[in-house]
């Protein structure tokens, strides 16, 4: 025979499956193959019965395309959902889309290039509909190319008119049970665009402000000189602000009661005369170092209680400012005396409503000064500063002025820093009926992943204001309010919300802007107050945190295939003040109940340097782009390596190593598609007890991996995943089971009982790993499932768990092979060393001696003399037990007391199975092949 003649003989492997993957070719097929299966349809008739798990999914906004923190966003979640499906749990998939508010308005007034003073409000608000469903289809599609399934036919949008519905439906439940009021009350404003804003739609970016020095001077200080002993009656209180333009609006200075201030004698009059600065103990070396003040002399010192009440004068204006007390006051900087403007900062608000100080906001909806404040009136307050300062200088009032560079607060659409102003704005009361309390305990039997959400949603709850209910804006779910026409007395009433509410549910939103207010409200409506009839409509709407909060009552309750409480939640870490806060809130006032059981939460996504993405930095990272690239699941199994605990780092070179991770995983597929190409499970499976030792080896490194990402599934631990189940495939597979495997599976008879008993392994290593794997490489898995010819499943997705054996477990099995790797690694190197000084090519061309002085390990090696050639792929072993180990050898273990000595292997190369062997030649009828190979062929 010929070698062409002697290779027909061999078993080589044959699939059809690829070892190109060429996925952004080939997933648009599979996507066309789920859609024609309508895969989550079959899903949901697959799972019926079964006991549920609710993830319940945090609506994206519908404002542009998706960018990579969606796709890691929803891939975890597509992760989870698939493991639980096939883990036995009926697992629906609802998205859904956040598509009011300002997200969706600053987005298209932008494309627009108009603002909101250049149309009319209903106009626009169809605009915006158009808008916001032109990106839910978009983002649906981007979506279901990264392979997640979901119901996308029916998601839930918060445009929706039955969705819209709950919102009012919700307020009118909250309004009954007294959670709502409205009141003048200083919130967060951003000027650009001229809205009231909540916490979560505000960002800390660094910003340079003012940071100035200013003195009050003491009113009637007569009296207080003499009881004190002071030279001078020239008294001021010092205090430290970075917004000088507030000090317009300054109305009082706060002191720490139980500080000890300090007056101290300065020279800082004019002429040099002496003055009398009031600076709190702690912060009289700070103060004067930043003054540039050497000469200064302590005089007495004080307790702040015991200035409580004093008047000083406004530095510039012709009103006074008292001294008050809070005990919020720093003395870890400025001078521990607080410029206090009521309506332009919470704490300042609340310490005015404690001495009923008066509440002056002289600023606009667009961040100008009026009529009222003189020579300010229309400045814009940050364009105001070098004004005051310059007007403090020329009062003498100012001690010092520079620039800090600090954290301040910024609006998340627009990127503009944010004031504080006070206006009439519609509140929720969180301490109302025990509300934060109550959310405190819940958040307590919640679970949190990682444990640390916990702590930080704790913190947020415990410390937050009352939430702000109303926006300054056009787009999104009207609050159901009016005001009586004669008395302007407000009326919200929670018979006339649920009135609205049904007009919702047929019409939409747009009715409040439709119908006039009395189609609007129930007849014979009268005004509480005076018994007016005539009644106009409340502009505001309501913040969209609380559209997408209440999902959990316009989804989870109302939804047939969904459940209330959601299982789990899973979001961004900056949604411990955003969602979480604002489902747990309304959840927990509306029923008493958590809407969610658990919480994951992942970081952001970063560049490859851990810097923020931006267009200005140049280093964002589109999914598309990736996708048309390399395809959805490498973009996938980037999500399932990265540990999400911190924020994820993205680059081309950090696609490239995943990459070459997802083609290893994939060869090892090919190669077990390919060797079980004449494999039949139901007739050529051999049983466990019957297989060789090497085969029960990989069974139960099988075992062990199944329990093992079964456990990391489910506590999300999906790096760790995604690392077992490459070091499987690389190190297990790859690099010892399958490359040792070869010449059993090529060689041996096609029927031997030794060639089967490998493919039996690799069928149950072939059947376990595609579906371990398909949660996270859905594309690929499915490919693989459709080339194991398997009948009746149409789907990998389909499938379920696969079994744990426990006749695999052998861990004594594992010690074993393990010690034998441990001596393959001592080979491999030696082999690796004479093919490099030319001695060798291929390692079947050596044999190799072993001298080993570890009497056990003696033992062992014995005991597998047989198979010691095919683990080190060599055509000769020989064992030499020794109390001395040579030197000079080619290669040695001081810790396993061995060594190895290689040499050209004797005998000659058979033309079959490229083995050296002494007995080719011996036959006449097969002179070119050894023994074994003419047993294989005759058999």
């Amino acid at each position: 025979m010929t070698d062409t003649d002697y290779k027909s003989t061999l078993n080589l492997p044959k699939t059809k499956f690829p070892m190109k993957a060429n996925l952004p070719a080939r997933e648009p097929a599979i996507l066309e193959k789920w859609k024609t299966l309508d895969i989550y349809s079959l899903i949901r008739k697959h799972c019926r019965g079964r006991k549920k798990f609710i993830l319940h999914d945090g609506p994206p906004y519908a404002n542009g395309d998706i960018h990579i923190g969606h796709t890691l966003n929803k891939t975890l979640k597509d992760i989870v959902v698939k493991y639980k499906t096939m883990r036995g749990f009926n697992a629906p998939y609802v998205p859904g889309w956040d598509c009011h508010g300002l997200p969706v308005e600053h987005q298209l007034f932008k494309e627009l290039g108009i603002t909101k003073h250049d149309i009319e409000q209903l106009r626009f608000r169809k605009k915006a509909h158009k808008y916001a469903m032109k990106y839910v289809e978009i983002q649906k599609k981007q979506f279901e190319r990264l392979g997640v399934f979901g119901d996308w036919e029916n998601p839930y949008l918060t445009l929706n008119s039955k969705y819209e519905a709950s919102i009012v439906e919700s307020i009118g439940k909250l309004v009954k049970k007294g959670f709502i009021y409205r009141a003048p009350k200083p919130i967060n404003w951003c000027i650009k665009c001229e809205t009231a804003l909540a916490e979560a739609e505000v960002e800390y970016e660094d910003h340079t402000s003012p940071s100035v020095y200013v003195k009050f001077k003491l009113l009637d200080s007569k009296n207080f000189t003499k009881d004190h002993s002071l030279p001078t009656e020239d008294v001021f209180f010092v205090i430290w602000t970075t917004t000088p333009w507030t000090l317009i609006s300054n109305v009082a200075i706060t002191l720490h009661p139980k500080f000890k201030y300090t007056f101290l004698e300065t020279n800082h009059g004019i002429d040099g005369r002496k003055q009398i600065f009031i600076i709190a103990e702690d912060l009289v070396k700070q103060t004067m170092d930043s003054a540039g003040i050497e000469n200064y002399k302590v005089l007495n010192t004080i307790t702040g209680s015991d200035l409580n009440g004093l008047v000083c004068q406004h530095p510039f204006i012709d009103r006074t400012s008292k001294i008050v007390l809070a005990d919020y006051v720093s003395n870890l900087e400025g001078t521990g005396c607080v410029h206090t403007a009521p309506g332009h900062g919470q704490e300042d608000y609340m310490t005015g409503l404690k001495y009923k100080l008066p509440v002056i906001m002289p600023v606009d909806k667009q961040g100008k000064f009026d009529s009222s404040t003189g020579e300010f009136h229309n400045v814009e307050v940050f364009a105001a500063n070098d004004l005051v300062i310059e007007k403090l200088k020329n009062n003498h009032a100012l001690i010092a002025s520079s620039a800090v560079v600090h954290s301040y607060p910024h609006c998340w659409r627009c990127k503009n820093p944010v004031i504080t102003r006070a206006t009439q704005q519609w509140f929720i009361n969180v301490d109302h009926k025990n509300l934060r309390k109550n959310s405190l305990k819940a958040i307590e039997k919640i679970s949190w992943v990682p444990k640390i959400g916990q702590k930080r949603i704790s913190s947020m709850v415990q410390l937050r204001p009352d939430w702000c209910l109303s926006r300054q804006r056009y787009w999104g779910v009207p609050i159901p309010a009016f005001y009586c026409k004669d008395c302007d007395e407000v009326l919200l009433d929670s018979k006339a919300i649920e009135n609205f509410s049904k007009i919702v549910e047929k019409e939409g939103c747009d009715a409040w802007f439709i119908h006039n207010t009395e189609e609007l409200l129930a007849k014979n409506t009268k005004c509480k107050k005076c018994g007016g009839t005539s009644f106009t409509k409340e502009q505001d709407i309501v913040d969209v945190w609380f559209d997408s909060g209440i999902s959990h009552q316009a989804v989870l309750v109302k939804t047939e295939d969904l459940e209330f409480p959601a299982d789990l939640y899973l979001e961004g870490s900056d949604q411990h003040r955003g969602w979480f806060q604002t489902a747990l809130l309304t959840a927990m006032s509306l029923v008493e109940k958590s809407p969610f059981k658990q919480v994951l939460t992942h970081g952001f996504v970063v560049d490859g340097d851990g810097r923020k993405m931006s267009k200005s930095l140049g280093n964002v990272i589109s999914p598309q782009d990736i996708i048309a690239k390399s395809g959805a699941d490498v973009l996938r199994l980037w999500v399932a390596a990265c540990d999400y605990n911190a924020d994820i780092r993205i680059s081309d070179q950090i696609l490239d190593r995943v990459s070459e991770g997802y083609r290893k995983i994939r060869n090892t597929f090919k190669f077990l598609l390919g060797n079980l190409c004449d494999f039949n499970p139901d007739k050529d499976k051999v049983s466990y007890e019957k297989l060789l030792e090497i085969d029960k080896w990989a069974l139960a490194k099988l075992e062990k991996l199944i329990k093992d990402v079964m456990a990391y599934y489910d506590t999300f631990e999906f790096h760790r995943i995604y690392r077992d189940i490459y070091n499987f495939c690389t190190i297990d597979m790859s690099s010892f089971y399958l490359d040792i495997l070869k010449d059993r599976l090529y060689t041996f008879g096609a029927d031997s009982t030794e060639r089967r008993s490998a493919q039996t392994a690799l069928y149950e290593i072939l059947n376990s790993l595609v579906r371990i794997a398909s949660p996270i490489l859905s594309f690929t898995c499915d490919e693989v499932w459709e080339s194991m010819s398997e009948e009746g499943l149409k789907s990998v997705h389909l499938a379920s768990w696969p079994k744990v054996e426990k006749k695999w477990e052998n861990k004594a099995l594992l010690e074993k092979w393990a010690q034998l790797m441990q001596v393959r690694s001592i080979v491999l190197k030696a082999l690796e060393e004479k093919r490099a000084s030319g001695l060798i090519g291929n390692s079947l061309e050596a044999e190799v001696e072993l001298f080993i002085k570890n009497a056990k390990l003696h033992l062992l090696l014995t005991n597998y003399r047989e198979v010691l050639p095919a683990i080190f792929i060599v055509s000769g072993v020989t064992l030499k037990k020794t109390d001395t180990l040579p030197k000079d050898l080619d290669s040695s273990s001081d810790e396993l007391n061995m060594a190895v000595k290689v040499t050209k292997a004797t005998g000659k190369k058979c033309q079959r199975c490229w083995n050296y062997s002494e007995s080719v030649g011996s036959n006449s009828g097969h002179p070119e092949i050894c023994n074994r190979c003419i047993k294989a062929i005759e058999s």
